[in-house]
């Protein structure tokens, strides 16, 4: 039985220790229907009990994986697998449009049961706290003949803002944290290469900070084995030698660059890096969209991460369509 501790809403009560723990909740062999849940949302923090996984989301939403809200609920993951495919039905299924009845109260409408989200290791599925709520209230009072006593017992102990205090508590997430951990890494790097370049000079990090951005918001988010201003780097050096940069716009200067002391490539700090001067900037802009982005160079160095292991084979289309310009 999956039970808050009545003495405090610190944690589960389990029949084992509790672990911290890389998620690896997937639903067997069930294929996703392409309108089910998000990709735009990564991960901020995350913690598995015992099998019951829990997070919080990169905007700040708490979950449960499927079979944790199962085990809250007392009910199978079938269960709970059932409802996410009946959710997006046309014909609703009573105990659906039960759920869904318990959300609308409280102001909530969700298109999905879930959330999908890709990681490097697979995609799994994330409840948010309100449709945990949601299901949670449906089994300790609406289910008929089902009803869980369990249900009931978790229902009175987590209703309103307990459930999401509690998953914060858990994995020891902060929501009024000013820098989530999922965008540390990137306010890390821009830190330290802001104001590293002579005046009059740019560096390639600083200048693609906005796609960086527009990838984290796709999901993607860059850490030590995914350095795309490393790619940049290199193939815009190549295209500044066939252009004659130095007569055009000036000679390229070299600097130092650092990496987070979490970084391994920081054990080489400061890199040897090259900036360029500012007259250049409108070059390397139109650069970037035509040519690195436009011609695939960027899509060929994901595919190559791809290979790698680094990335799952989707994020590579997440971030071409993230870089692609509105119609």
């Amino acid at each position: 039985m999956v039970r808050l501790n009545r003495t405090g809403r610190d944690k589960i009560a389990m029949n084992k220790g509790s672990k911290n723990n890389e998620l690896t909740a997937h639903f067997p062999p069930k294929v996703a229907d392409p309108r089910q849940g998000q990709l735009s949302l990564g991960i901020s923090k995350q913690i598995e009990i015992d099998g019951v996984g829990m997070g919080v989301l990169s905007d700040g939403t708490p979950f449960l994986t499927g079979r944790g809200l199962a085990s809250l609920c007392g009910v199978t993951h079938r269960a709970i697998q059932d409802i996410s495919d009946e959710w997006i039905e046309n014909v609703q299924k009573p105990r659906v449009t039960a759920i869904k009845a318990i959300l609308r109260k409280r102001g909530i409408e969700r298109e999905t049961a879930y959330v999908a989200i890709t990681q490097r290791g697979g995609t799994f599925f994330a409840y948010s706290d309100a449709v945990c709520l949601a299901v949670l209230e449906y089994y300790a009072f609406d289910a008929g003949s089902n009803i869980k006593q369990q249900a009931q017992t978790n229902f009175r102990e987590l209703a309103g803002q307990a459930l999401r205090d509690f998953i914060y508590a858990q994995v020891g997430y902060d929501p009024n944290a000013l820098v989530p951990d999922v965008w540390k890494i990137f306010h890390d790097r821009v830190s330290l290469t802001y104001s590293a370049t002579p005046k009059g000079y740019f560096g390639v990090f600083k200048e693609i900070a906005d796609i960086i951005v527009a990838l984290g918001q796709a999901g993607l988010h860059i850490d030590p084995t995914f350095v795309p201003d490393g790619s940049v780097g290199k193939h815009w050096s190549t295209h500044w030698t066939s252009i004659g940069g130095d007569e055009r716009f000036g000679e390229r200067r070299r600097y130092g660059h650092n990496f987070p002391e979490y970084f391994p490539q920081a054990d080489s700090n400061p890199q040897d890096a090259w900036c360029y001067p500012n007259d250049a900037l409108g070059e390397f802009r139109r650069w970037i969209e035509d040519d690195y982005v436009g011609k695939g160079k960027f899509g060929r160095y994901l595919d190559t991460k791809v290979k790698q292991r680094s990335l799952p084979p989707s994020f590579t289309q997440l971030a071409i369509a993230a870089l692609s310009p509105a119609d």
